[in-house]
């Protein structure tokens, strides 16, 4: 049951790094990412049922019975981020984004191929 995309989730590094970890293993028990995140993150029991709670009460994730579930997926929480991301460094110009990261750095031609590709997907349902 995913959440409407159109909502903004705002969420920080720490909550990203967990959503991470549940995408990966959901569905998941709450102790089952208690260790997990003990692993991997180095947190503490009472920081990781912190950001389930966190997470539960912006609605990004559901939290039934100790069972839980990611209500946003990667790819709307990372569509989000890049928006931000762009507004945020390049006030929100793409080509001036493309520029920057450019700057030092050549593509393969796989990488020009495929991002032609998705300015001609992106062009075609603009028109």
């Amino acid at each position: 049951m995913e959440r409407d995309n159109n909502m903004e989730y705002h969420i920080n590094e720490s909550e990203y790094r967990f959503m991470e970890i549940l995408w990966e293993t959901e569905p998941a028990s709450s102790m089952e990412l208690v260790h997990i995140c003990g692993e991997r993150l180095n947190w503490k029991k009472s920081t990781t049922y912190t950001v389930i709670r966190n997470l539960s009460d912006k609605q990004v994730i559901c939290n039934d019975h100790t069972i839980v579930r990611a209500l946003v997926s990667r790819e709307c929480i990372q569509c989000q981020e890049s928006r931000s991301f762009l507004k945020k460094r390049f006030g929100g110009s793409l080509p001036s984004f493309i520029t920057a990261y450019l700057k030092d750095r050549k593509l393969t031609q796989e990488e020009a191929q495929r991002l032609q590709k998705l300015i001609q997907e992106a062009t075609d349902e603009v028109s």
